[in-house]
């Protein structure tokens, strides 16, 4: 089993802080959406995992 990393993202929409458990088994580029736990809109990520496992959340507008 993978162990998953921890990384943390602003809302597109709202600003409040999101965290993500990340997989790295996904591959090191990885997009997919995820729905805000404050406002419940949808933010299109794009996750990227490093070498030394440092993960960098891009976020975009989904819609």
């Amino acid at each position: 089993m993978t162990e998953m990393l921890e990384s943390s993202y602003l809302c597109g929409y709202c600003g409040e802080l999101n965290e993500a458990l990340v997989d790295p088994s996904g591959g090191s580029e990885q997009a997919y959406t995820e729905d805000c736990t404050v406002c419940c809109r949808p933010n299109a990520l794009r996750v990227r995992i490093a070498a030394d496992r440092a993960v960098t959340i891009d976020v975009e507008y989904e819609g």
